[in-house]
C-alpha cells in the first residue's frame, strides 16, 4: 500500500488526509524531509522569539523538534480533526505550550499582522491542484494578511512548475522579495523509496512598500550564495535544471545502465555559460571489473570532443571497456572557457563527480582522473563570425592526439559537429621565427601567423574515398594520360576536397557550387582555398545550378559530387538534403555526365528505411553502384557509374586502376613541401556492389 497520494487531486482532499493519518497512526510522516534536513535553512530565517504560524502541520515531528530547541511560540493548524486530536494528546505532558488547532488555512481566525513567520511544509503543493489553484491562492493571501511587515512565508515544496509559478507570481505582484533554496539529498543517502526530486524552501519576505523591481534569488543548500534573476521565467528555468539534475543523480546513484548515455552540462557559476559536459558510461553487467575499479573520470583533451571515441555511443562504450571501470564519466571542456591545468580541472570537478558515482560505492573512495598524455590538450580560436544562413561559427586551431595541428570550422548551432578540418604545417616564415625563439619550451605551439594549410592532407575519410572513386575513370592509364577531367562539386565547406582535386589530379577542372558566401570567404581566408581558372566557385543553390546547367545544354562533367549537409537536423538523413536525391534530380545529374561519367554521393543516413528508399531511387537511374561505409563514421560513399559495368570484373579491375591513379597523384607537385597524403588502394578496400 502506498502512503503517498496517487494523484495530485488527492493532495488537497480532507478525506484523503483523514484516511492517511488513521492508517499511519503513531508513525510520524516527514513530508518532504525531516528536521535534520531543514533545520539549517529554518534557523536562518526564523528567530527563536518569533511567533510562527505552522500551516498544515500534519503529524510531522517538525514542530515538536523546533519547540525542543527553543521555539516556544508555535501555532499549529491543520484541516484534519484526527491529526489535531492526536498531536494535542501526544504533546499534552511533554510540551503543554505546543498547541494544535483544527483551522482552515484559507480563512483563519487570527488578526492582521499577528505572526513574524508562516511555516508551510507541503501544504501549498497539496492545495495547488484544487480549483485550478484558487484554493492555494486563498491560502497564501491569508498568510500575507496575518504576517507582519518584515515577516516571512517559508514554504517547503517540491516546486512543481505550476505550484511554484503560482506562489512566486503572487508574491512578486505584492512586491515581496522571493528567494529559493534547493536542498539536495546528501551523498550516500539515496534509497529506492526516497523522492527523486529535490526539496526546495521558498522564502517570501514582506516589505512595507512594494519593491519597484522584483527580487528573485536562488541558493544551493542552506547557505549557498544567492544568484539573482531578473524575471520569474528565469527563476523557474533554474528550478527545472536542478530538478532534472536531481532526477539524474538519483537514477545514477541507485542503478546502472550501459545503454543510457546520460549526460549533463555544468555551467560557469558567474557567467552561466557551459563549462563542462559530463557523459556517463557504465560497463556491461557481465564485465569482469576489479573491485577497486568502481569509478573514474576521463578528461577529453580540448579539440578532441568530436572524435568518434568520445562523441559516439559505440566509441564511449569502447573507451569504458578499455578503462575497465564499473562507471566512467567522460568530461568534455567547452569553448571560450579558461582551464589552467589538469590539477585545476580535477579540483573544480571533484566536489561534483561523487554525485554521479555508481550505487554502493563508498563516499570516501578515491576517484582517479584519466586522460590522454596527462594534459588538457590545446585549442585556439582564430576567428568568429555569423552567417545569415548557418548562424554563428568559429574557426579554431587544435592539437590532435597525434600531436599534429589542425584547423576546424564549427557552426555553434551544432558544436559536436566539425564542419571542415585541415591539417596545418609550418609555413616558410616559421623557420626564422623558430630561430628567434630557440629558448622556448618544446610544448610551445607555433603561432597561427606561421602556419599554413596542407592541401595534400584530407582529414575526412569520406573525402579520401570520394577522391579514390576517380579510379573508376581510368585515371593514370596510357589512353587517359592527358585527358582532362571536369568535376562539379556541390558543397564547399572549408574547400579541402576541391583544392586537393585542383592541386593533385592532373588536368582537373573543378566547379564548386556553394550556397553560403560567408563559407566561401572563410575557406579562402583560413583554409588555404585558392580559386583560379581551373577552380571556380558559383554562389547559389546547388539544385538550381544543376537545373539551369541541364536546361542550358552543352554542359557535361566527368564527375558530379554531392557533399552538402542538411540544415534540418530533425530528419534521419543529415547529408544530403532530401531534395537532392529525388529521382527527377538524379536524372538531371545523369544527363549532365559524360558517357564515362561518375556520380559520387556522400550519404549520411541514420534511418535504415530512408537509406533503402534513397538506394532504390539511385538504382532506378544509375546502372552500376558501388558503396563503402566509413569506419567509425555514419558516412557512406556511393560511386554511381553512368555505364553498366561487368559485375564480375569491376572490383578486381579497380585494384590496378587504383595503382595507376596513385602514381599519377604522386607525380604532381603544385606547391613546394606539399604532396598528396592518400592511399588510393586502401580507400577502395571495402567497396561493394549494390
Amino acid at each position: 500500500m502506498s502512503l503517498l497520494p496517487r494523484t495530485a487531486e488527492e493532495f488537497s482532499s480532507a478525506e484523503y488526509w483523514e484516511r492517511f493519518f488513521k492508517k499511519r497512526g503513531e508513525r510520524a510522516f516527514e513530508w518532504y524531509g525531516d528536521y535534520n534536513k531543514l533545520c539549517g535553512v529554518l534557523h536562518k530565517y526564523i528567530k527563536v522569539q518569533d511567533k510562527v504560524l505552522v500551516v498544515g502541520c500534519g503529524n510531522s515531528e517538525l514542530s515538536e523538534q523546533l519547540y525542543d530547541v527553543g521555539y516556544k511560540h508555535l501555532t499549529n493548524i491543520d484541516i484534519s480533526e484526527t491529526v489535531v486530536a492526536h498531536m494535542n494528546q501526544r504533546n499534552a505532558e511533554r510540551r503543554p505550550d505546543l498547541t494544535f488547532h483544527q483551522v482552515d488555512a484559507t480563512q483563519t481566525p487570527y488578526e492582521d499582522a499577528s505572526f513574524q513567520a508562516a511555516l508551510d511544509k507541503g501544504t501549498l503543493d497539496a492545495m495547488a491542484s484544487e480549483e485550478e489553484g484558487a484554493l492555494a491562492r486563498r491560502m497564501i493571501t491569508e498568510v500575507s494578511r496575518v504576517l507582519k511587515v518584515g515577516g516571512r512565508y517559508i514554504c517547503v515544496t517540491l516546486a512543481q512548475e505550476t505550484v511554484i509559478k503560482l506562489a512566486v507570481e503572487h508574491f512578486v505582484h505584492l512586491g515581496w522579495a522571493v528567494r529559493l533554496h534547493c536542498l539536495q539529498e546528501e551523498r550516500g543517502k539515496e534509497e529506492e523509496d526516497t523522492f527523486a526530486l529535490p526539496v526546495f524552501v521558498l522564502i517570501c519576505t514582506k516589505f512595507r512598500q512594494p519593491m519597484p523591481t522584483p527580487i528573485l534569488e536562488m541558493c544551493i543548500g542552506d547557505d549557498g550564495a544567492p544568484v539573482r534573476h531578473t524575471q520569474v521565467c528565469e527563476l523557474l528555468s533554474a528550478v527545472r535544471e536542478y530538478q532534472a539534475y536531481s532526477v539524474l543523480r538519483k537514477r545514477l546513484r541507485t542503478s546502472t545502465d550501459p545503454g543510457s548515455n546520460l549526460s549533463l552540462t555544468l555551467c560557469n557559476a558567474k557567467t552561466g555559460l557551459p563549462r563542462y559536459t559530463l557523459t556517463v558510461q557504465d560497463c556491461p553487467p557481465g564485465a569482469k571489473v576489479p573491485r577497486s575499479n568502481q569509478f573514474a573520470i576521463f578528461i577529453v583533451p580540448r579539440g578532441s570532443e568530436t572524435a568518434w571515441l568520445y562523441s559516439s555511443t559505440e566509441g564511449r562504450k569502447q573507451l569504458a571497456a578499455s578503462a575497465n571501470f564499473r562507471r566512467v564519466v567522460i568530461v568534455s571542456m567547452h569553448r571560450n572557457q579558461e582551464y589552467t591545468d589538469m590539477q585545476a580541472v580535477q579540483s573544480e570537478l571533484s566536489p561534483v563527480v561523487m554525485d554521479l558515482a555508481p550505487p554502493g560505492m563508498p563516499t570516501n573512495q578515491q576517484v582517479p582522473f584519466l586522460s590522454v598524455g596527462g594534459d588538457l590538450g590545446w585549442r585556439e580560436e582564430v576567428s568568429r563570425g555569423v552567417s545569415q544562413l548557418s548562424g554563428e561559427y568559429c574557426v579554431e586551431n587544435v592539437r590532435g592526439e597525434d600531436g599534429e595541428l589542425y584547423r576546424r570550422l564549427v557552426f555553434l548551432s551544432n558544436v559536436s559537429l566539425v564542419q571542415s578540418e585541415s591539417r596545418l604545417i609550418p609555413s616558410n616564415a616559421a623557420s626564422s621565427h623558430k630561430k628567434k625563439n630557440k629558448k622556448k619550451t618544446k610544448a610551445a605551439v607555433t603561432p597561427s601567423a606561421y602556419l599554413s594549410v596542407d592541401s595534400g592532407f584530407l582529414c575526412c575519410a569520406h573525402h579520401e574515398v570520394m577522391v579514390a572513386g576517380l579510379s573508376m575513370l581510368g585515371m593514370g592509364t596510357a589512353q587517359n594520360k592527358d585527358v582532362p577531367v571536369s568535376v562539379l562539386l556541390v558543397g564547399l565547406g572549408g574547400g579541402g576536397l576541391p583544392q586537393f582535386l585542383r592541386d593533385f589530379v592532373p588536368n582537373a577542372t573543378v566547379e564548386v557550387v556553394e550556397l553560403d558566401p560567408v563559407v566561401l570567404e572563410v575557406a579562402k581566408e583560413w583554409f588555404g582555398f585558392r580559386p583560379d581558372d581551373h577552380l571556380t566557385v558559383t554562389l547559389g543553390d546547388g539544385l538550381e545550378r544543376i537545373c539551369s546547367l541541364e536546361k542550358e545544354g552543352g554542359h557535361v562533367f566527368d564527375v558530379i559530387m554531392f557533399d552538402v549537409d542538411n540544415k534540418d537536423s530533425s530528419l534521419g538523413m543529415s547529408c544530403p538534403p532530401a531534395a537532392f536525391v529525388e529521382t527527377a534530380v538524379l536524372q538531371k545529374v545523369f544527363n549532365l555526365l559524360t558517357p564515362r561519367g561518375l556520380f559520387i554521393l556522400n550519404l549520411v543516413c541514420r534511418d535504415p528505411v530512408l537509406r533503402t528508399n534513397v538506394l532504390e531511387r539511385v538504382r532506378s537511374v544509375f546502372p552500376t553502384i558501388l558503396s563503402r561505409k566509413i569506419a567509425e563514421e555514419i558516412n557512406e560513399i556511393l560511386l554511381c557509374s553512368r555505364e553498366e559495368k561487368d559485375a564480375a570484373h569491376i572490383l578486381p579491375s579497380l585494384s590496378k586502376a587504383a595503382k595507376n591513379f596513385q602514381s599519377t597523384l604522386s607525380s604532381v607537385r603544385t606547391e613546394p613541401k606539399q604532396r598528396p597524403h592518400i592511399d588510393i588502394a586502401e580507400m577502395i578496400k571495402g567497396l561493394k556492389l549494390e
